[in-house]
């Protein structure tokens, strides 16, 4: 779990949603993993035919709150049985929407997108940290940060400032200073004021990392609330082909790319296709955020009817389906996995679960 949750935190996740452990105890041991978009049934039956005493899914299992348990829903059923076997569930839904590199990001990959970035990014989700710190142990201290997770901005880490300054203090009578004595007079210290941003979720862990390596008895810092956009979260993708393509033609090369039997598309514009608008599932209320992207097409599912007119001749609608958009999501668990724990092998279900059919 916490694997998933370093690359995709819970705390990105939808208001809505409900990401995280739903079935078992975090203190069990795991000795097989399955991963799959949603969890059915067959899925539960797959995993205990496999040995594999937990599930990834992509969509959570349980949205809403559950009054009975009764088998009258597949829901309960599900979770009946999971209890019953010892099968733990555990999901990551919008919150791996929402990081740069999750699920629209595969949706770029397999479209062959270059130059990509989040489509709609999250704001206020970021903290800078000042704190001053002696000279000599500056280093340490820095170091710690980052180690925690501090200073990462895009695609670079171990970002800060530095500023050379001095900074005063006097020790109270039952005071234990590193520097100066009890009680004594006013210390002129050499020190750096070090600054660094991290995303609010850590906020604990990075203090955390900052008592317990600066070498002062009280630690002098600031936490800044930003309205800064998080570069690194956010809501779609959009991204350039390496080349144009001809509408029609980029249409086809959409159906093959993400395996779908079918396309409902608003009318093909008369130049071609080059800047492209993704998200995953259901994400018609990305429509205004493509459109002021100046993406040529906005690639998503579940469009409903009247919200084809919205695209009012300025981009194209590609609706490929929620399950369509989302399958290679399930490929993210595993090279999560596969990385972080080099002796295990997760498994991949081998059971579609798009409950819509297409009639040919």
């Amino acid at each position: 779990m916490q694997a998933l949750e370093d690359f995709a935190p819970l705390a990105y996740q939808e208001s809505y949603d409900n990401s995280g452990l739903q079935v078992g105890s975090p203190d069990d041991e795991v000795k097989g993993v399955l991963l799959t978009l949603d969890v059915t049934e067959a899925v539960v039956a797959e995993a205990m035919e496999k040995g594999c005493n937990m599930i990834v899914a992509h969509h959570p299992l349980i949205f809403n709150g559950i009054k009975r348990i009764t088998g009258q829903h597949y829901t309960e059923r599900i979770i009946k049985t999971a209890i019953r076997h010892d099968i733990h569930i555990y999901a990551a839904h919008t919150n791996m929407d929402n990081v740069r590199n999750g699920v629209n990001h595969v949706i770029a990959g397999q479209l062959g997108l270059i130059n990509t970035s989040v489509l709609a990014p999250q704001t206020c989700n970021l903290l800078r940290l000042y704190t001053y710190v002696p000279e000599p142990d500056a280093g340490k201290v820095r170091d710690a940060l980052f180690a925690a997770g501090a200073g990462h901005i895009g695609d670079y880490k171990e970002c800060s400032f530095n500023t050379a300054g001095t900074g005063t203090f006097r020790p109270g009578a039952n005071t234990n200073p590193v520097i100066g004595q009890a009680n004594g007079p006013r210390e002129w210290v050499n020190e750096v004021k070090v600054e660094v941003l991290l995303p609010s979720h850590i906020k604990n862990r990075v203090l955390h990392a900052l008592k317990n390596n600066h070498p002062y008895e009280e630690v002098a810092y600031e936490l800044i609330a930003l309205q800064n956009i998080n570069q690194e979260t956010g809501a779609g993708m959009v991204g350039y082909l390496p080349a144009p393509m001809e509408a029609a033609a980029f249409l086809k090369h959409l159906k093959e790319r993400m395996n779908c039997s079918c396309i409902r598309h608003t009318a093909l514009p008369a130049g071609p296709i080059h800047k492209v608008a993704v998200c995953g599932g259901s994400g018609s209320f990305l429509l205004k955020d493509a459109i002021r992207s100046g993406a040529d097409v906005f690639i998503t599912g579940d469009f409903k009817y009247h919200q084809f007119f919205d695209a009012d001749n300025r981009i194209m609608i590609a609706d490929i389906g929620h399950y369509e958009s989302e399958q290679f999501t399930v490929r993210i668990f595993a090279d999560i996995l596969k990385k972080k724990f080099l002796n295990f092998a997760p498994l991949l279900s081998t059971i579609s679960t798009n409950p819509i059919n297409y009639y040919h």
